[in-house]
């Protein structure tokens, strides 16, 4: 007789939404008692991890005011200076103790009456480890938001292979095993689901609400479109070439002198048929520069593969990821 199954809810032992916040004081009470409403719907623990990220207003005597009001579920970590959004989630997500992490703005514009829905997503029989928030109808100025964004999440799924509709919605749910194996730099939070998806994480896109801003002002402008574009190329290193950097530098640098040898043995047996000097021709110098070239970046991805392996090794970082074990010994 085959044995049913249990829900996965039961394994997931505790729950922490990290919210990052710089100069929202005017949202905070009230987005503590949505938190506190949707979240009391959520079978397991939970906890509210509020990163200040340098804030200059009140945010930091409110968010201590509702620690102290609420210590069994609210937690603080206030930065001694501004780091920016993707430093702000990396601490969040350090001083937390879930087993799933919930990332949300503290602008109100995420409904925190989403987050039950996107946890129900991960706790189905064959759960996702990343639930990604789709703002349809995003309430943002057209010209100066949504078109850049619309722009960047074809780019950046075009280019990182992970088919997403909107990269830019801070509201996403994560597997904890899925994003502590990496550490964000630069506008890099917008890259998470990419780089779940790249140690095999199972990712969905739900729709969710968004809601106009109603205090404060935007932190963001048009001059983030290039901070996402150069940590783009990052990115795309890092998922395509991580494991095996000599592959990105050794295949055009052998191109770059096979190019050079031809050149050059053509210049060769053109002396020998026409008597042209080899060394009068202005492809002589252009051979020796390609091969020259090509053996620079072979080296170049004979070092970087030499960093690689120190990097894991001295980290012990396996080249794999594993979802599961099957009959494990629970002794070792």
């Amino acid at each position: 007789m085959a044995v049913p199954r249990e829900p996965k809810m039961r394994f997931m032992k505790e729950l922490s939404v990290v919210v990052p916040v710089y100069n929202e004081s005017e949202s905070l009470h009230e987005l503590h008692e949505k938190l506190h409403l949707a979240l009391k719907t959520v079978d397991m623990a939970w906890e509210i991890v509020y990163v200040d990220d340098g804030s200059r207003d009140n945010s930091v005597k409110v968010l201590e005011a509702l620690a102290a009001e609420d210590t069994d579920h609210t937690r603080v970590v206030a930065l001694r200076r501004n780091f920016g959004q993707t430093a702000a989630i990396a601490a969040g997500i350090d001083n937390t103790r879930g087993d799933i992490i919930v990332l949300m703005d503290a602008d109100m514009q995420n409904d925190p009456a989403d987050i039950p829905m996107m946890i129900e997503k991960m706790s189905e029989e064959d759960g996702y480890d990343v639930v990604s928030g789709w703002r349809v109808r995003r309430q943002d100025t057209f010209i100066t938001r949504t078109l850049p964004s619309r722009v960047a999440n074809w780019l950046i799924s075009w280019v990182t292979g992970v088919k997403l509709r909107d990269y830019g919605c801070t509201l996403k749910a994560y597997r904890r095993e899925v994003i502590t194996g990496f550490r964000l730099y630069g506008e890099m939070h917008r890259f998470i689901p990419a780089y779940a998806g790249y140690v095999g994480a199972r990712i969905i896109e739900v729709p969710v609400t968004h809601h106009p801003r109603r205090f404060g002002q935007t932190k963001y402008g048009l001059e983030r479109i290039v901070k996402v574009l150069l940590d783009l190329l990052t990115v795309k290193f890092l998922i395509s070439y991580g494991h095996k950097p000599n592959y990105l530098f050794g295949g055009p640098g052998m191109a770059m002198m096979a190019l050079g040898s031809l050149l050059l043995a053509f210049l060769v047996v053109r002396r020998v048929v026409t008597l042209v000097s080899v060394f009068e021709s202005p492809f002589f110098p252009v051979s020796l520069m390609l091969m020259y070239m090509g053996f620079q970046s072979i080296l170049m991805g004979l070092l970087a593969e030499l960093q690689v392996r120190t990097y894991h090794e001295a980290q012990q970082k396996p080249t794999y990821t594993v979802r599961r074990v099957i009959n494990d010994d629970p002794e070792e």
